[in-house]
């Protein structure tokens, strides 16, 4: 089915805050459209209001033909307890759903007191079911699984639990969905997250050949670049929203001489309204010396004299008058507001000892996957960079050098004086029931809750953010709070698991440009394709099959 979506007048947020308005969009088939904007500035909520999730504050949302599928795939993969693979699949495509609703259309009508409209119920629901690929989802998904790497070897089964799986086989199952899925137009939250550089590649592809019209939220500066035709940018500094024809290199340059339009419009304008202002003052001035001069001067019976005086005084208040009308006649031009600009740097910490870690033929077990036998080592200052499938032993590898699991075989050793910094892959520091604020200040017991609020705020967690449950915060947020605890932090062995993933782009900039003059040793494991680079790295270490290599 050919559909099309359209967003008229929209305005999205919360009934304290508005994120964004007067939105308009339409997406047909062909359209890969990318949202961006800092983090905060509403695009999941944009997602959430096209899906039908969330009801908009203003404007309405509309699909044409009206009973379009529309999919939405949010940014974190939520794992319900108890949930297999393939049940997690059917849910995401929405056969789970329809094939519920149509057995219990099926129930109604096999009442003999059903009424006459419930045949048409059926139908309705027979057809949605039909439509959704229900019918085959269970023969359709075993070799998706198996053409995605999950359903062979050690890989899991669609029998598995979700809450047994990798950030990065979650992922995988993630797109799973995506290709077992029959949506008319598909909403894409973070769809990079976690994936490596084959789930990438297989993601392009499926984007760039899907039937309908696409909308994502990114921050991966490569995957936007290959795959978006159109952009659509959330500015929450200047309270707008735009969209830029053409791609995103396309965008950013556009972008770029839109700014310096409007900021030369605005200066050009600050300056002739102040030259006017300033003659205005003038010319008082003179009007009001004038008045003065000829009351000291004129005697009282030189009527002419006075007279004349006062013409001229006159004449003096008729420019001012005419100035001040042409100072109100200016058309006004609003100042760009100035962006938050996140300014980030890593602490420091004493050097370390000259060997950071050594593994000598160490072997991890962990149920039917096997790291090792390695054998490396870390040196005081080494910037190294991890690559490697998902699934393949990355995280295994970066727990066992830094002592948090031990080897069932061999040895790892962890040097003196070592003070580790990490963002780990799922940002275990910042999760729970416990308060942003209440949290950090744990984890820096030497700071005050002065302090602690002061530094969250630098990292755009201000008093909205810092007494709310960790659990509550969007991803973003989490991860700049872990970049915080790297600030306050004295590190000199820096450890970064798909640190990107959930930042917005300029703090991923910001965190390329403090990696860039940080000196302690970096353990980095990414799948951003731009961050892969332009981070200056010593060394690569590829992790394969739980096999280390030095490439």
């Amino acid at each position: 089915m050919t559909a099309t979506l359209v967003a008229k007048d929209v305005a999205g947020g919360y009934a304290h805050r508005v994120l964004f308005d007067h939105l308009d969009l339409t997406v047909v088939a062909g359209d890969v459209v990318g949202v961006v904007g800092a983090n905060g500035a509403g695009k999941s909520t944009l997602l959430r209001i096209l899906a039908g999730d969330l009801a908009p504050l203003a404007g309405t949302v509309s699909r044409a033909p009206a009973d379009a599928f529309v999919g939405w795939l949010p940014q974190e993969h939520e794992r319900v307890p108890g949930e297999t693979i393939g049940q997690y699949v059917a849910r995401r495509t929405g056969c789970a759903a329809a094939t519920a609703a149509m057995d219990a259309a099926a129930v109604a009508l096999s009442d003999p007191d059903a009424p006459a409209a419930a045949a048409e119920t059926y139908s309705a629901a027979l057809d949605h079911w039909l439509a959704t690929g229900a019918s085959d989802l269970d023969e359709r998904l075993p070799a998706t699984l198996v053409d995605l790497g999950l359903a062979v070897g050690d890989g899991p089964s669609q029998d598995a639990l979700m809450t047994g799986l990798s950030g990065g086989q979650a992922a995988r199952v993630g797109l799973a969905a995506l290709l077992c899925s029959r949506f008319d137009v598909v909403l894409l939250d973070e769809p990079t997250n976690d994936l490596d550089l084959d789930g990438l590649a297989r993601l392009e592809e499926l984007v760039a050949g899907m039937r309908g019209g696409v909308v994502l939220v990114s921050h991966d500066r490569e995957f936007l670049s290959r795959c978006v035709t159109r952009v659509l940018e959330l500015d929450l500094a200047q309270h707008t929203n735009t969209v830029f024809g053409g791609g995103y290199d396309s965008y950013l340059q556009e972008r770029e001489v839109a700014r310096r339009h409007r900021r030369e419009e605005y200066e050009e304008f600050a300056e002739r309204k102040a030259d006017l202002v300033a003659r205005a003052r003038t010319q008082r001035e003179w009007s009001s010396q004038g008045v003065r001069n000829a009351i000291r001067k004129a005697p009282d019976n030189d009527k002419i004299r006075r007279r004349a005086a006062s013409e001229s005084s006159e004449k003096q208040a008729q420019k001012v008058r005419q100035m001040e009308s042409r100072i109100a006649r200016l058309k006004e031009v609003v100042e760009p507001r100035k962006e938050w600009v996140l300014e980030f740097t890593i602490g420091s910490a004493p050097r370390a000892s000259s060997v950071v870690a050594t593994l000598n033929e160490a072997v991890v077990h962990q149920g039917d996957f096997t790291l090792g036998p390695v054998s490396n080592q870390v040196n005081a200052g080494e910037r190294i960079a991890i690559t490697g499938p998902n699934g393949a032993g990355k995280s295994t590898l970066l727990r066992l050098l830094l002592g948090r699991i031990a080897p069932d075989a061999g040895t790892a050793q962890l040097g003196a004086n070592v003070a580790i910094g990490e963002v780990d892959q799922a940002r275990t520091l910042f999760t729970g029931p416990t308060p942003l604020a209440e949290r950090f200040e744990t984890l820096m017991p030497d700071l005050g809750s002065a302090e602690v609020r002061t530094l969250l705020a630098k990292f755009g967690l201000r008093a909205d953010h810092v007494g709310r449950p960790v659990d509550e915060l969007s991803p973003g947020e989490r991860t700049r709070a872990a970049m915080a605890l790297l600030q306050a932090r004295g590190t000199n062995v820096l450890v970064l698991d798909e640190p990107t993933n959930h930042l917005d782009l300029p703090a991923i900039e910001q965190l390329e440009s403090a990696l860039e003059t940080y000196t302690g040793a970096l353990l980095l494991v990414t799948h951003d394709r731009r961050m892969a680079d332009t981070v200056r790295v010593d060394r690569r270490w590829h992790v394969d099959g739980g096999r280390v290599v030095e490439i």
